[in-house]
């Protein structure tokens, strides 16, 4: 089955991301080329030099080699300019110490921004909301969260996501709720009498024929 993305308004599960090209702080990029095999974060802020933002991109910053470790590549958008990208960049840097190693979309024309949705009236007709998008490495967006300007984001809340994703496409399993790794998931609910019948000999942690846990 080919996946195609919306037309118009905030791409959805299943489809495939957007692609486009761009100026970032670190050069030019065509998006689809960029990520490569890699799954992607993709994650939109406000504006440049404000404070929200600013502890948002410096804990992606910090935590950027554990995104790295599980194959994750990370960028960021705003409908900035480059100039202004580049010297808060730099700011960052003088002020927290911390180096911002992934690039960051200039998207002063809201080119991208209006691919992906992030553009909410409502909210701020000159702003971007945060909005963060995983993107496997099939370039089709598995999942996506929106937040208000005012509340920063769970960096381990997004971490988490990740991991709940490529165990799911590891094993073939959902996970259930505040799961963490190497905790149980739960096993697929059961399709058919003989699915019904072959789950509880497994011998994995039974609660119900629907509700099945096991270990992986």
């Amino acid at each position: 089955m080919t996946v195609e993305a919306t037309t118009s308004g905030i791409p959805r599960i299943g489809d495939k991301a957007p692609d486009f090209t761009a100026t970032t702080t670190q050069g030019d990029i065509n998006f689809s080329e960029w990520q490569g095999d890699s799954w992607v974060v993709l994650f939109s802020h406000p504006a440049d030099f404000t404070p929200v933002c600013t502890t948002e991109l410096s804990e992606f910053a910090r935590r950027q080699d554990e995104f790295s470790e599980r194959g994750v590549k990370l960028i960021g958008l705003s409908v900035d300019s480059i100039h202004s990208h580049l010297a808060w960049v730099r700011n960052i840097n003088e002020r927290l110490n911390v180096k911002i190693k992934y690039p960051l979309i200039a998207d002063l024309n809201t080119a991208v921004a209006q691919k992906y949705g992030l553009i909410h009236p409502n909210a701020s007709a000159t702003a971007t909301v945060r909005a963060v998008f995983v993107i496997d490495p099939a370039k089709v967006v598995r999942a996506l969260i929106y937040y208000p300007l005012s509340t920063g984001r769970n960096i381990d809340e997004i971490l988490r996501l990740v991991d709940a994703l490529q165990a799911t496409d590891g094993h073939k399993i959902s996970t259930p709720v505040n799961w963490h790794p190497g905790e149980k998931v739960i096993v697929p609910a059961p399709r058919t009498e003989a699915q019904i019948e072959a789950n509880l000999k497994a011998g994995n942690e039974v609660l119900d024929f629907y509700l099945i846990k096991k270990s992986i």
